[in-house]
């Protein structure tokens, strides 16, 4: 009796691990094939070999880039090297990047691990850049003031107990954003079970000087986060939910629902279009490819257009894919006059005409 009890809860826990298996890899989209969607003249962009994980274009046609990201468990070309923050002129016909100075003897550059980016211009035309940083596994944000002689002057470092593991923010203010929080560099455990059994904890914190609060809470895995350029909305991607969601913003700064969009890829970080108001998303076909790295089978990338979100029929379109051949992990992408800039985790930076 007690053996048959014994194979009975052994065949009970082996259906069970199989069920989330076969959960995990569907949230994931294992497996899934990549049918390359190519756009004319790309090239890779010089300088960028560590990856372009967040991408913050301004309305000149300069473009932030994060880059030298190393996430736990993550490929990462360079592991020993600090992250930096490169700046391009999509202006240029054939631009490059330079990497800008950081100045301030209170910002350790030895262990500067750049993650998500921002912009807040001020009615004097001041450009603040605010940066998700990871030294030694932690989480702080950084507030830069962009320098006319293209450098970044460090002007302050934030923490806060609700801040422990951002992924990506939204600045609403030069000392004022949102973000999200993910797990992923709190604790190798509690990542595994969030990714594996895809417990909805992720959650998105307002954060002022004078105020912290969570305004959003239950998603899986929440990464990207952008806002309308009339700033009455915020878009929120959670990637292992395959979704992007649309809140109205009150005055208080808590937010509101309107609508969630599913999807067929696993959406990253995402630009909008200050013209037109278009999201372009980042996106992972197949996040089993992220999360174990084989050369001989690199990482896919996606890029999507949305078009219209606020209205009952948005226009979704695929406009670029690769099956890792040519561009490996996008996380990201920006539209400027006619062109695309596409960065990813860990790999290059494409730049293409559309």
């Amino acid at each position: 009796m007690a053996k048959l009890l014994v194979l009975t809860l052994l065949g009970l826990g082996l259906k069970l691990f199989r069920d989330y298996q076969s959960s995990y890899e569907t949230r994931l989209h294992a497996f899934r094939e990549v049918k390359p969607v190519e756009l004319p003249n790309c090239n890779l962009v010089k300088g960028i070999e560590t990856g372009s994980e967040d991408l913050e274009l301004l309305p000149n046609g300069l473009v932030f880039i994060s880059s030298g990201l190393k996430y736990p468990g993550i490929k990462c070309f360079e592991p020993t090297k600090p992250g930096k923050i490169l700046l391009m002129d999509l202006n240029e016909e054939d631009p490059t990047v330079l990497e800008l100075k950081i100045i301030g003897n209170t910002f350790d550059l030895s262990s500067f691990n750049p993650h998500g980016i921002s912009t807040f211009i001020d009615e004097d035309n001041t450009v603040y850049l605010l940066v998700v940083n990871h030294p030694d596994l932690k989480t702080t944000i950084e507030l830069f003031k962009f320098q006319e002689e293209k450098s970044l002057l460090h002007l302050k470092t934030i923490r806060h107990n609700l801040l422990p593991n951002l992924n990506d923010i939204v600045a609403v203010g030069p000392e004022h954003f949102y973000g999200t929080n993910d797990h992923y560099f709190i604790n190798p455990y509690l990542r595994s079970w969030e990714l594996y059994l895809g417990l909805a904890w992720s959650y998105v914190v307002y954060y002022s000087p004078n105020e912290v609060k969570v305004v959003e809470d239950g998603f899986d895995f929440a990464n990207g986060i952008n806002i309308s350029p009339d700033g009455k909305y915020i878009y929120i991607a959670e990637t292992m939910g395959s979704k992007i969601h649309v809140y109205e913003k009150h005055a208080n700064w808590s937010l509101t629902l309107l609508k969630s969009m599913v999807f067929n890829t696993l959406v990253d970080n995402m630009s909008v279009d200050p013209v037109t108001g278009d999201l372009w998303v980042g996106c992972h076909p197949d996040g089993m490819r992220i999360l174990f790295y084989d050369e001989k089978n690199p990482p896919a990338s996606e890029v999507l257009r949305i078009q219209n979100i606020l209205t009952e029929e948005p226009k979704v379109t695929l406009v670029y894919a690769d099956n890792g051949t040519v561009l490996q992990g996008s996380t990201v992408a920006s539209h400027y006059e006619g062109k695309i800039l596409i960065g990813t985790v860990f790999h290059k930076a494409l730049y293409c005409e559309l």
